[in-house]
């Protein structure tokens, strides 16, 4: 056999090799590829997984009141801050913090000695005067006889006259100096001006108050005042008669009443308005002076309302899954919500859901957007919705 014709054969068994290996090759890449595409497929949310059961509850049309809530000062005008109306050194204190005083009852004692040796003075010199006008009394009786025996002219007895009038108009004059004097006297004793219980005694014996020192408070227990400042922008819609729930620091209600005053001027440095409302304190759980927060009703409208239970909160924003039917089966769709105020158990909604929305309630966290469910219908609560 020639050498070069058995070369030629080997070198076409060598290529045809080649070519069989690279299809191969070729073969089982497009086999990988096909198998990672399906295995994506499969993967992917929706794609031939199960349906997963939820409980779904309708989105209802609730009638949800439009409130804001306030800062509020509950003060009373059955309170009274005693101060005193002299100025002097306190020497007794009658009562103590907490005690019931009735109208009158002594509270403290500032010092009367120097009141009362001007009150001496003043009797001391009506006394004298009282001296001058008897004389001058029996001065105008003797003229009167002298003149009508025609020993005096008119002109004396005038004058005698004009002498008993003076004095008199003297001893008037002190009489008037001395009860007055007696008066600021009364003051040097501080009494209650109302029943009701003695609040903070801030003073002590020997203290040395003037007009314009707090001794104490007397607070008659009863109605209490909210004192509610609106801004200004929102006052337009403030009206007698609007409901008011107070609430106390932990959100729970401490009583319901209704605006009855309503300013009709703006706080220059606030630039706000002055609304009142009355709130009766029957049981003594309210104290003046106390904060609470004034929750103010303007209006009601319908809308939806969400379970707090169903909703998530991503990032600072609010979302929930509802179940669409869209045609090949039913999925969970993520809604982003802006909710209002808490209505009972649920949230208001304020955008994101309408009226008879399918809102998934169960099993929220095992949820991806576009997820087939299958939906089982739970009944809302609507009783819990509406309060």
């Amino acid at each position: 056999m020639c050498p070069s014709v058995s070369v030629n054969r080997k070198t076409r068994r060598i290529s045809q090799e080649r070519r069989g290996a690279a299809l191969l090759l070729a073969l089982a890449a497009g086999a990988f590829v096909n198998g990672c595409q399906k295995s994506a497929a499969d993967n992917a949310p929706g794609a031939g997984a199960p349906a997963m059961p939820v409980q779904v509850q309708i989105a209802p049309a609730v009638k949800i009141p439009d409130t804001t809530e306030y800062l509020s000062i509950l003060k009373s005008r059955h309170s009274a801050a005693i101060h005193p109306q002299v100025e002097g050194q306190i020497t007794r204190i009658f009562v103590k913090s907490g005690d019931h005083a009735e109208t009158g009852t002594p509270l403290l004692q500032i010092d009367p000695l120097k009141q009362e040796a001007t009150v001496n003075s003043q009797e001391a010199s009506r006394t004298a005067q009282e001296a001058n006008l008897r004389y001058a009394k029996v001065s105008l009786e003797r003229a009167q006889k002298l003149f009508d025996a025609r020993v005096i002219s008119k002109q004396e007895l005038d004058n005698a006259q004009s002498g008993y009038d003076a004095a008199l108009a003297q001893v008037k004059a002190l009489d008037e100096q001395v009860k007055q004097q007696k008066v600021e006297l009364h003051y040097y004793g501080v009494a209650s001006p109302m029943n009701g219980i003695v609040g903070d005694i801030p003073v002590h014996m020997g203290d040395r108050v003037t007009v314009s020192t707090m001794l104490t408070t007397i607070d008659e227990p009863g109605a209490l005042e909210a004192y509610v400042y609106v801004p200004a922008d929102r006052a337009k819609n403030l009206k007698t008669g609007l409901p008011v729930r107070l609430l106390d620091t932990a959100g729970n209600s401490v009583g319901d009443t209704r605006i009855t005053f309503v300013s009709p001027q703006v706080e220059t440095e606030t630039q706000t308005v002055l609304a009142k409302a009355t709130i009766e304190n029957s049981q003594g759980k309210l104290r003046i002076a106390q904060q609470v927060r004034a929750q103010i009703t303007w209006g009601v409208h319908e809308g939806p309302v969400i379970p707090v239970l169903a909703v998530l909160r991503i990032n600072g924003q609010f979302f929930a899954f509802v179940s669409v039917n869209e045609g090949k089966g039913t999925v969970a769709r993520q809604k982003l919500l802006k909710l209002g105020n808490t209505v009972g158990n649920d949230f208001a909604v304020l955008e994101g859901l309408k009226p008879g929305d399918h809102i998934i309630v169960s099993g929220t966290q095992f949820l991806q957007d576009g997820m087939p469910v299958t939906e089982q219908i739970q009944s809302n609560n609507k009783g819990a919705a509406g309060q």
